[in-house]
């Protein structure tokens, strides 16, 4: 029942001020002389061998050298000879490493820096200006070559007036009924 002359209450009562929240862990929970005396460390797992993966290119190369030929063939074969891959630590890779130079750094090389001075100066624009310039004055000068291509056009009369067809020579003789003409 409610308490007379009091709201009735919709929650619940806290615990006591010996109540401390969260979880309590007999073996590790010792607070802080726990901590600061032992050193509880995690022990390493030892793990199982593991067992690689199975070697498909050897057992199909030693498959096609016994002549099979058929699917159900390579299966049987698989199962007479289960070759596995061999572990990554007696590969070529880790048993020499490639030599690489003491002063050698991987990644990419940093950018040198931007020399304030020349930024101050407007020397990269005035670079810039400068190949611009190159450019354009290499253009007309491949542009004049094709216009001069252009102008000196072979034609019938620039050849006929070079090299003139030799003058006929007149001849005596005519055709007897041409004479009265």
């Amino acid at each position: 029942q409610a308490e007379l002359g009091k709201p009735q209450r919709n929650c619940y009562t806290l615990p006591g001020s010996d109540f401390s929240y969260g979880l309590y862990i007999q073996r590790t929970d010792g607070g802080v002389p726990e901590a600061i005396g032992h050193w509880n460390t995690v022990k390493p797992r030892t793990t199982s061998a593991q067992k690689m993966p199975r070697d498909f290119i050897t057992m199909n190369r030693g498959a096609l050298k016994a002549g099979y030929t058929t699917a159900h063939e390579f299966n049987l074969y698989y199962k007479a000879k289960d070759i596995r891959r061999k572990d990554d630590e007696y590969s070529r890779f880790k048993r020499s490493p490639p030599k690489v130079p003491a002063d050698f750094t991987y990644g990419i090389t940093s950018r040198p820096c931007t020399p304030f001075f020349d930024l101050l100066q407007h020397k990269y624009k005035e670079l810039w200006m400068e190949q611009q310039r190159a450019l354009t004055a290499a253009q007309r000068v491949e542009k004049e070559k094709v216009i001069m291509k252009d102008k000196v056009r072979e034609t019938r009369t620039t050849f006929l007036r070079r090299h003139p067809l030799p003058a006929k020579e007149e001849s005596f003789w005519h055709l007897p009924r041409l004479e009265k003409v």
